[in-house]
């Protein structure tokens, strides 16, 4: 039953000893450190080479939960790993340890009130760009061509170039010579 540390921060920059050395006072037997983005486990070769270590009856310690995983989605993944096979989990900034009913049940509300907190992000965002799209906001790239440029190319085009001869010299794709056509087509029927 070994107790593994696990320190990760986001940049090269930032600096682990904090959390190594609050893993070191945990007296644990083994620290994994990481310098990295937590945005997938592709992007978190020690995380996984911690993760892989850990064996039934083991405990893993970290400083904030954060530091752990990258979602709710992947912490609840963790959890339910860790309760198949028996490992505890130990979060030392915010008190909490799965070996004991309250740390499981406070492990719990924190990944609930987080998958809370995710989904009213979400909910504000939407109300956000359906509020920006009202007030006429675009989103996305700007167009390539203006209404008059899509003019040209008709006009263009109805004088004998090729879908080709107008994506070159307009310098746009033959799909977007294609759209304008087809925009200024619709436009004049």
């Amino acid at each position: 039953m070994s107790r593994i540390g696990y320190a990760r921060v986001s940049s090269i920059g930032h600096s682990l000893d904090i959390q190594v050395a609050k893993l070191t006072q945990a007296t644990c037997d083994r620290i994994y450190k990481e310098k990295r983005s937590g945005r997938t486990d592709a992007d978190r070769p020690e995380f996984k080479k911690c993760s892989d270590y850990l064996r039934d009856g083991d405990t893993l310690i970290v400083t904030r939960l954060d530091r752990l995983a990258r979602s709710v989605v992947h912490l609840a993944q963790l959890a339910e790993r860790f309760k198949k096979e028996k490992i505890d989990l130990v979060v030392l900034d915010q008190n909490i340890d799965t070996s004991t009913p309250t740390g499981l049940l406070l492990f719990n509300m924190l990944a609930s009130i987080s998958e809370f907190e995710n989904d009213l992000r979400q909910e504000r965002l939407t109300e956000g760009i359906a509020k920006a799209k009202q007030n006429g906001v675009r989103f996305g790239r700007s167009p390539k061509l203006t209404v008059a440029g899509k003019q040209q190319i008709y006009v263009r085009h109805m004088a004998g170039a090729s879908e080709r001869q107008l994506a070159r010299e307009f310098k746009i794709g033959e799909a977007t010579v294609y759209r304008a056509l087809k925009d200024v087509a619709t436009s004049n029927a």
